[in-house]
């Protein structure tokens, strides 16, 4: 009976936002999802997400400046940077490489890089995260990554990345929405919403457990905490967070 329930509110759903699954059938919908639609949509919940989860990254970046090298530097990677949400967190002095597969995202990054006068960006590079070629074997000290791992193509994969561009004993913060207990209602939810969601927020899955394939990879030290981010009638409320070190 549930799952004969999902695929009818999912076929309810995906008849109301049949003008984007035909845009999609047609090519139109993905170049204009990446250029226009998901840029401004991401900076908007950038924003509401930022106040909603503040406390949570104030915590999870606290400790950052413990992971400097010997030399005294900080050298940070961002996978995934978008609009630039996490800079005010970070320590000031510190170095940033930004990272995205999306370059659409230059207005609303420019704007947090203007209030954010306290780091040092670096470079800004085109890249998946399951390939960081252009970024060094060993050569980083942390590695970021918020609302990013819900929508790469391999986890293992970018996670392997981001082992391979850590020096030893570099660290991975992550912040990631995730699937919800599979006994719960929100997690029905996130299977009914699943496939136009995904459809409309440029590849974003609801029902991955991320914590999962970071238990797997091969951190000689995983603190992560299950949390909870407010943001209600939306499916992406469940998070984990915390940081790994190779």
């Amino acid at each position: 009976m549930t799952e004969a329930s999902i695929l009818f509110l999912r076929a309810c759903l995906a008849l109301l936002a049949m003008p984007i699954y035909i845009l999609s059938f047609l090519g139109i919908w993905e170049p204009f999802c990446k250029k226009i639609f998901f840029p401004f949509f991401l900076e908007k919940l950038s924003a509401v997400h930022e106040k909603k989860a503040k406390k949570q990254k104030q915590e999870l970046f606290r400790n950052l400046p413990d992971f400097r090298s010997p030399s005294g530097e900080l050298k940070l990677l961002e996978i995934g940077t978008g609009c630039g949400a996490n800079f005010q967190f970070y320590p000031p002095g510190c170095k940033v490489t930004c990272t995205d597969i999306n370059p659409n995202f230059q207005q609303g990054l420019a704007r947090s890089m203007n209030k954010n006068q306290h780091v040092h960006y670096e470079r800004f590079l085109i890249a998946a995260g399951e390939d960081l070629h252009q970024v060094p074997s060993g050569s980083v000290d942390a590695v970021i990554c918020t609302l990013v791992l819900c929508s790469v193509h391999d986890v293992n994969g970018t996670l392997k990345e981001v082992l391979r561009v850590l020096r030893p004993g570099g660290a991975f913060y992550f912040l990631e929405h995730v699937a919800a207990d599979h006994s719960s209602w929100k997690y029905f939810w996130q299977q009914i919403c699943y496939p136009t969601w995904k459809l409309v927020f440029d590849g974003c899955c609801l029902t991955r457990e991320i914590w999962k394939n970071l238990e797997q990879a091969n951190f000689s030290e995983l603190n992560l905490q299950h949390t909870s981010v407010a943001l209600p009638w939306t499916p992406i409320e469940p998070h984990i967070m915390g940081y790994a070190v190779k």
